[in-house]
């Protein structure tokens, strides 16, 4: 038996419900991290979530932005003492521990900021506070090093040259920027290892990502990896497989992003 988790930027919890639901049926996820939630948590759809088996739920949300949130049929304690990222409260990290036979797993569930549009600290706010996000979470794991921990979410980051459809047109575009993607080696550095790259190796294309703006996105197939599984070395020989569901994004009114699957061999305690 493994623990399989599920990692999808959803981009809207409440439109795309009937969406997962269609993903529960087919796939029986134990876990599912939710990134851009985009719903307060006073409307969070909390029973239709445990209606579909999902009991234990952790959350943060905010009106129309962002948003996280975990669902899992396996109990957990959800992580309280996490920081708050360059002084914002804007819903864009959680975690769970989950009790294990071997020890706790620790579930880092991120959406980092998107960045904007101008590659450039000077004129675009929201590119300095991308990197500025991901300089201070970075301390904080070089502080605190990462052990038995999960690491998944919508990094809003394609680090390397096969994760994007054009690695030269794409130098100056934000998510694939140099300031971004050593800013991510930096990170992974602090005790983690690329999952999906242990999987599927860095010579082949790996995209979980396609923009709205292409007509026919499978006929283009202009992708990017914007979305990551990250395990810590001790996990690593526990990794069984991790398939990128690329279909989901032809489904009627999909998300920008695809779901990515990690079975893990870790039977938590019940």
């Amino acid at each position: 038996m493994c623990m399989r988790l599920m990692t999808w930027n959803i981009n809207s919890l409440r439109l795309r419900l009937p969406l997962l639901q269609r993903l529960d049926a087919q796939h029986r996820p134990d876990v599912i991290c939710l990134q851009e939630t985009k719903v307060s948590d006073p409307l969070f759809p909390l029973q239709a979530l445990q209606a579909l088996g999902f009991e234990h739920v952790h959350f943060a949300g905010m009106k129309s932005y962002n948003g996280v949130a975990i669902l899992s049929r396996l109990p957990f304690t959800p992580m309280t003492e996490l920081p708050v990222w360059c002084q914002r409260n804007d819903c864009r990290h959680i975690g769970a521990a989950f009790e294990t036979p071997t020890g706790p797993l620790l579930l880092h569930n991120f959406y980092v900021p998107a960045g904007g549009d101008v590659p450039d600290v000077a004129l675009n706010d929201k590119f300095a506070h991308k990197l500025d996000f991901v300089d201070e979470v970075t301390r904080w794991f070089t502080d605190t090093p990462p052990r038995r921990s999960v690491l998944v979410g919508d990094l809003n980051i394609a680090p390397l040259e096969q994760d994007v459809w054009s690695h030269k047109q794409l130098l100056n575009v934000i998510s694939h920027t140099p300031p971004e993607t050593s800013r991510m080696a930096d990170w992974i550095g602090t005790g983690f290892v690329d999952a999906m790259r242990h999987i599927v190796p860095p010579s082949e294309k790996l995209y979980t990502w396609w923009s709205y703006r292409n007509r026919d996105w499978r006929a283009s197939n202009r992708g990017r990896r914007l979305d990551h599984v990250w395990l810590t070395p001790d996990l690593m020989d526990r990794l069984k497989d991790i398939e990128v569901l690329q279909d989901v994004r032809g489904w009627e009114s999909p998300s920008d992003h695809v779901p990515v699957i990690a079975d893990i061999d870790i039977v938590p305690t019940a």
